[in-house]
C-alpha cells in the first residue's frame, strides 16, 4: 500500500513491499533493518550500517502505516527463519533472549516457537531440542540442549494455552523424530545422525569427529559433499550447535558454505544468518568441503585423524 509522508527532508510517496520498503527513489531491503520504532506520529527505521531514517507527517495513515509495516516485518523474518509450518497459535507478551528482551508477537507452530520483536533479532526456537518447559506464574521458560535459554509470557489469558501446546507440541515432534531417525543406518567412521526440518524425511545427515575436527555429510537430491569444521570447545558444546544448525537451515544447505559475498546478493539468506546464533557459529567452525571423487574416503580419514 502507498502512504504519503516526509522522508530523508522531503515529501515522499511511501510504499510498502513483500521484500521492503521504496522511500521516494530509494528503496530499503528489509534485510538492511536493524530495528524499527514508533515514536509521537513517527516511524524511525534504523540500519545495520547505521543509518536512522525517519518517516513523519503521515497524518492519519500512521497507524495504517505502522501496523502493516511491522506485519510486513514479521512476515519476512519468518521467511528468513524458513518457516512454513501452519501457524498453531499467535499472542503478543513479553520475551527475553540471549540477545535482547522486549515485547513481540509470539507465534506458536508444530516445531517450533518463534519470536518476531521491532527489531532484526527475530528468533525460531526448535522444540525438538527443548530440555525444559516450564511455565513459572506468567512466563514460560524455553531451555534447549545446547544451553541457549528462551523465555516468553505475560500473554494475558493466552499465557496457560500457549505453555500446554508448546509442551505437546515439543512432544510429538520428538516423538516423531526419534521414530524417523530410527532406521537410518551410519556409514563407517559416522557416529551422529540427525534429520533436517521434521517433514523433510527423505533427507538426513551424519557427522563423525575426530580431536577437535567434525565432517558431515549431507544425504540430498543435490550433488554430494562433506562440511568439514574445527572447533575447540568440548565435543557436546559442538555438537549442539550443529544439531541446531542443521535443523534451522532446512533444506537452505547453502547458507552454511556461502561466503560473505554471496551472501550479500541473497538478503534473506542475510537475514537468516543474522537471526540464527547456531547457524553463524556453523559458519565461523568452516574448514572447508570435501568433494566426493576416488580419494574422498582416504582425504576424510586423514582430515579426522
Amino acid at each position: 500500500m502507498n502512504y504519503n509522508g516526509r522522508t530523508l527532508g522531503q515529501d515522499t510517496e511511501l510504499s510498502l513491499e513483500r521484500e521492503g520498503l521504496r522511500l521516494g527513489s530509494r528503496f530499503l531491503d528489509l534485510s538492511e533493518n536493524k530495528a524499527l520504532r514508533p515514536l509521537i506520529h513517527r516511524v524511525q527505521l534504523e540500519t545495520l550500517a547505521g543509518d536512522e531514517i525517519e518517516n513523519s507527517m503521515l497524518g492519519f495513515s500512521y497507524d495504517g502505516f505502522w501496523e502493516e509495516l511491522m506485519d510486513l516485518f514479521g512476515k519476512r523474518s519468518l521467511e528468513a527463519l524458513f518457516v512454513e509450518e501452519s501457524l498453531v497459535m499467535l499472542s503478543e507478551g513479553e520475551y527475553q533472549t540471549p540477545r535482547e528482551s522486549g515485547r513481540a508477537k509470539i507465534a506458536l507452530f508444530p516445531d517450533a516457537v518463534c519470536i518476531l520483536p521491532q527489531t532484526c533479532n527475530a528468533v525460531r526456537i526448535p522444540l525438538c531440542f527443548a530440555e525444559e518447559i516450564r511455565l513459572d506464574g506468567y512466563l514460560l521458560h524455553l531451555t534447549l540442549a545446547s544451553g541457549a535459554r528462551y523465555t516468553v509470557g505475560r500473554m494475558g489469558y493466552d499465557t496457560k494455552p500457549f505453555a500446554e501446546r508448546a509442551q505437546q507440541a515439543s512432544d510429538q515432534v520428538k516423538k516423531t523424530r526419534a521414530r524417523l531417525l530410527s532406521p537410518l543406518t551410519l556409514q563407517d567412521l559416522f557416529t551422529v545422525k540427525g534429520l533436517f526440518r521434521t517433514g523433510q524425511t527423505e533427507e538426513h545427515w551424519q557427522a563423525a569427529f575426530g580431536h577437535g575436527v567434525c565432517a558431515v555429510e549431507l544425504f540430498t537430491k543435490e550433488d554430494a559433499a562433506t562440511y568439514l569444521y574445527r572447533f575447540t570447545e568440548p565435543e557436546m558444546v559442538f555438537r549442539a550447535q550443529l544439531e541446531e544448525a542443521m535443523e534451522a537451515m532446512g533444506s537452505h544447505r547453502e547458507i552454511i558454505y556461502f561466503t560473505e559475498e554471496q551472501l550479500a546478493e541473497k538478503p534473506l539468506y542475510r537475514m537468516a544468518v543474522q537471526r540464527n546464533d547456531a547457524v553463524t557459529f556453523l559458519r565461523g567452525h568452516s574448514a572447508g568441503r570435501l568433494i566426493h571423487n576416488a580419494t574422498h574416503a582416504q582425504r576424510l580419514r586423514e582430515f579426522l585423524g
